[in-house]
């Protein structure tokens, strides 16, 4: 159902990719509605940390239609997120097109809900292209340590969840994200 709202273009942004457009899915609010949903369903934690820009389109909605969710957590380029000293994390990635960094803020995974000494996250993304972005941030989050209220959390990945992943053209990212979580995808090609 959901593969047919998705629109291909060759050789875009540069020539040999095929870029995925999940746009049309912001153009039914019927099929939204129920991709949110299926989101949802596989959605482990109370908490999503999401890569910029069009996780965010996914993942927001989460905290309206989820009994789970409480708190997303935004991983962003350069330059997006203001903050406190000591505050902003540097994560190298590397994707599809080249080495490249994001950003996410401490005190946004405070914000979120514990589980016990641990806060738990899911992370979401658009597409599961080679997993680069996903293995950068969930290895960095997972080394991570929250101090609130003077007790120490650590910072756990319990699942990767995809709108579309690339499983034809890119084989071997889902494999490789598996030692480290559980990945879900929504919509394999």
């Amino acid at each position: 159902m959901y593969e047919e709202i998705i629109k291909h273009y060759q050789d875009f942004p540069i020539p040999g990719i095929d870029f995925i457009d999940i746009m049309p899915f912001l153009q039914n609010k019927d099929v939204f509605n129920s991709l949110i949903r299926d989101i949802d369903k596989v959605v482990d934690a109370p908490n999503v940390v999401t890569a910029e820009a069009r996780g965010f389109l996914f993942a927001a909605p989460l905290l309206t239609v989820s009994d789970k969710v409480r708190n997303i957590i935004p991983a962003r380029k350069k330059g997006k997120l203001p903050f406190a000293k000591g505050d902003l994390k540097d994560v190298a990635i590397m994707k599809e097109y080249g080495a490249d960094h994001v950003f996410y803020r401490l005190s946004d995974i405070a914000a979120g809900v514990p589980n016990g000494d641990c806060f738990e996250l899911t992370f979401f993304d658009d597409i599961l292209a080679t997993g680069g972005t996903a293995e950068g941030i969930a290895l960095a989050l997972n080394k991570e340590k929250i101090v609130l209220d003077g007790k120490e959390y650590s910072v756990k990945v319990t699942g990767f969840v995809f709108l579309v992943e690339l499983a034809s053209e890119i084989p071997g990212a889902a494999e490789r994200l598996e030692r480290i979580a559980p990945v879900h995808s929504i919509i394999k090609l």
